[in-house]
């Protein structure tokens, strides 16, 4: 069985910092980019960063570049997404969702499958 499991939120002040891990099973994890994506109370989902099959390739929203970092770790079958001065607009439900390509960008259609959220709060 296909399976993302997204864990690692929580509730941190702004400027804290907070690291998301996405964990993969049930399929060929150095196969597939993996990307993470939020959603915002009555806002859209929006990708958020990106990374290749290889950990080579990144992608950042404007939003967040310069705060968060995106890695892979495939011995560990895992991605994390470290999120650094963190600011109460960040708050957010946050997806990771696998693509079977090389590399995918930040749009929801060219993922396959989806891990269930995990909360970020942000307090100011």
């Amino acid at each position: 069985e296909v399976q993302l499991q997204a864990s690692g939120g929580g509730l941190v002040q702004a400027g804290g910092s907070l690291r998301l891990s996405c964990a993969a099973s049930g399929f060929t994890f150095d196969g597939y980019s993996i990307g993470w994506f939020r959603q915002a109370p009555g806002k859209e989902r929006e990708g958020v960063s990106c990374v290749s099959s290889s950990g080579g390739s990144t992608y950042y929203a404007d939003s967040v570049e310069g705060r968060f970092t995106i890695s892979r770790d495939i011995a560990k079958n895992t991605v994390y997404l470290q999120m650094n001065s963190l600011k109460p607009e960040d708050t957010a439900v946050y997806y990771c969702a696998g693509a079977g390509a090389q590399y995918s960008g930040p749009m929801e259609e060219e993922y396959d499958f989806w891990g269930q959220g995990t909360q970020v709060t942000v307090s100011s």
